[in-house]
């Protein structure tokens, strides 16, 4: 089919059984025992011979799911077109096993084709090719603790490329998810993508519409949570992948005035910001941020060249139909575009609200005492500190950072026996709360 297959033995790279996890080991030698063959696949590989901890020790074999599923009665099988099963171990930890297969499922014809059972099951090397990158197609068997090689993924390995499996305008044209991976791992790793890979890439970035909102969020998530975000930005911006996924964006980062730089310049710090609060939050046991605050920062510049944010004061009405509008253009702009929850969509909105009255309302000792006994004063309080240290370029500090599971949610007072309904909470920003938006009370109405 291909090249051959290259086999590196224990004493030629750097992999040992002592840096595997107990789990996925017992879990191959139990396969090995019933008869099969059982390797450990793709990221878990990569991050070994990097010298990395894996996140995720897959596993692939010729067994098939429903002979996994008799091996190991603590599992389950996921998946539709082709099925993996999952076996459970204690503290909600998990290992995928997957049988070895012939075909991505983006790389077949049409959406709805449906195939017998056994023709998705293929060898190592049909396996190994239909993988995304070169780097992700090794296979590690425990017997000998040898590498297997169809595609020259260690090579590429040593050389810190990234390659895309196969003619790469074929590949990302059928699945151009594959373009934001390849960019991922040129981030994290600091490596270079190869040339002809490279030009696909920028040839097919509009490709990306085609794809699912839902899955555009996800690949864009995992990548503002990496703690490379900053390098996967800069790709991101040269191969217009980057506009591709935020929109709004487009416009102002293809236009090459002045405004354009500092747009950038000013995301550039904003990922940045983004690493450096996932690492100290990681370090320090910190609960991460949830989606929509990282999503919120991101949008900051958008919502201040578009309605002048925190460079003009608004209260009262003026903010809430602000609010309203912003929320408009939000759920046009990204919101249908990522498949966002109502939910999240409104938690940015009261994020960019929230800053611009932080930012109008900073006094020398801080903050009016009636905002600061809010309840999501300190998440507000932590957005202003990340947005302030993108904007002067310090960099971020523990004591910057909230812990959200320290956040005090709204306490609800059970209704007694008068029998009186329990009302319901006003929104944040409705303008006529008692408290006014925010916790600030409006202006009296002038004669």
């Amino acid at each position: 089919m291909g090249d051959p297959v290259v086999i590196i033995p224990a004493e030629e790279h750097p992999i040992k059984l002592e840096m595997i996890d107990s789990d996925a080991l017992a879990i191959l030698r139990k396969l090995k025992k019933a008869g099969f063959s059982g390797y450990l696949v793709g990221g878990g590989v990569r991050d070994l011979y990097l010298g990395k901890t894996p996140k995720d020790f897959d596993i692939s074999t010729d067994a098939r799911p429903g002979q996994i599923r008799k091996l190991f009665p603590n599992s389950s099988t996921i998946g539709r077109r082709f099925r993996l099963v999952r076996i459970f171990f204690p503290a909600k930890k998990f290992i995928e096993v997957s049988t070895l297969r012939s075909l991505s499922e983006f790389d077949m014809d049409g959406p709805e084709v449906v195939l017998a059972p056994n023709n998705t099951f293929g060898t190592m090397e049909e396996d190994a090719r239909r993988r995304d990158l070169t780097i992700n197609a090794l296979f590690y068997e425990i017997e000998g603790q040898t590498i297997i090689d169809y595609v020259d993924g260690s090579r590429d390995l040593q050389n810190a490329i990234i390659r895309i499996v196969g003619p790469p305008e074929i590949r990302l044209r059928r699945d151009p998810v594959r373009m934001i991976r390849a960019i991922r791992h040129a981030a994290r790793n600091s490596f270079t993508i190869e040339e002809r890979s490279w030009q696909a890439i920028c040839e097919n970035a509009c490709k990306l519409r085609l794809c699912p909102p839902s899955r555009l969020r996800d690949e864009l998530l995992k990548d503002l949570y990496s703690e490379a975000s900053a390098p996967w930005f800069e790709l991101a911006v040269q191969a217009d992948l980057f506009c591709e996924l935020l929109p709004v964006y487009r416009k102002r980062l293809k236009d090459s005035s002045t405004t354009q730089r500092q747009d950038k310049d000013l995301l550039q710090r904003l990922f940045q910001t983004i690493d450096r609060l996932n690492r100290i939050s990681r370090q320090h046991g910190i609960h991460r941020q949830k989606d929509f605050f990282l999503l919120a920062l991101l949008l900051t510049p958008w919502a201040e060249q578009r309605y002048q944010l925190f460079s003009q004061q608004r209260s009262g009405r003026l903010l809430f139909q602000l609010g309203k509008n912003l929320r408009k253009d939000l759920d046009a702009g990204i919101g249908t575009h990522l498949n966002l929850r109502r939910s999240l969509r409104q938690e940015i909105v009261t994020l960019l609200l929230g800053l611009a009255l932080l930012i109008h309302n900073k006094q020398k000792n801080g903050w009016p005492n009636r905002l600061k006994k809010k309840s999501y004063f300190r998440s507000a309080q932590t957005f202003y500190n990340c947005y302030q240290t993108a904007l002067t370029g310090e960099p971020l500090e523990l004591r910057h950072i909230t812990d959200i599971r320290e956040e005090t949610a709204p306490q609800i007072t059970p209704p007694g026996d008068s029998g009186k309904r329990l009302q319901r909470f006003k929104p944040a920003f409705a303008p006529n709360s008692a408290d006014g938006v925010f916790g600030f009370a409006r202006s009296p109405a002038k004669p």
